[in-house]
């Protein structure tokens, strides 16, 4: 069971049926992802153009195998380096997925970033100094034929940490450091 999958549990229990509806997003009741369900992904990065079709958690477990290969399409491809990204990050995309009916794939702008990537970029601004991308903590997407407004407040209502919304720039981005928005 995901973090997220417990603490829900956790706050249904603790208020009842009735205020866990008053505090969660209407489509998190809904969840495709009760206990023993399998969570499938497909990813694009836009960058190296590399495709991903992956079944990261097999209902009872993750799957290691499928979470190096998440990892690899994740890297910092400006160096080629790869780092262990936070699985609750594709967790809550699956989920944001599911709540706006969404079955394509997911396109990567940016995940795992290097401290030497993060401060090329930080020339240019607009690059957090301690960006969470750097702890394999922080992902960049969008979902073809979905607005970023509804990605964005999806991901808003998970409470998982940071989402910052960068519609010039065509992505949400979502973190799993506390929850705050911009």
């Amino acid at each position: 069971m995901s973090e997220i999958d417990y603490k829900r549990r956790q706050l249904l229990a603790a208020g009842g049926v009735a205020l866990g509806a008053c505090l969660l997003p209407s489509w998190a009741l809904a969840s495709p992802y009760k206990a023993g369900s399998a969570r499938q992904i497909s990813l694009h990065n836009i960058h190296t153009r590399e495709d991903l079709e992956s079944e990261f958690y097999n209902g009872k477990r993750y799957v290691k195998e499928e979470l190096q290969k998440i990892n690899y399409i994740c890297r910092d491809f400006r160096r080629n380096e790869v780092a262990n990204m936070d699985r609750r990050l594709f967790d809550a995309i699956t989920e944001i997925q599911a709540g706006l009916g969404h079955k394509g794939q997911v396109r990567i702008i940016s995940g795992y970033r290097s401290p030497a990537t993060n401060k090329a970029l930080q020339k240019n601004g607009g690059v957090a100094t301690k960006s969470y991308h750097m702890k394999g903590q922080a992902i960049d997407f969008n979902l073809e034929g979905v607005s970023l407004s509804r990605i964005r407040n999806a991901a808003l209502d998970l409470r998982l940490g940071g989402v910052g919304y960068y519609p010039r720039s065509g992505f949400v981005h979502i973190d799993t450091g506390p929850v705050r928005r911009w």
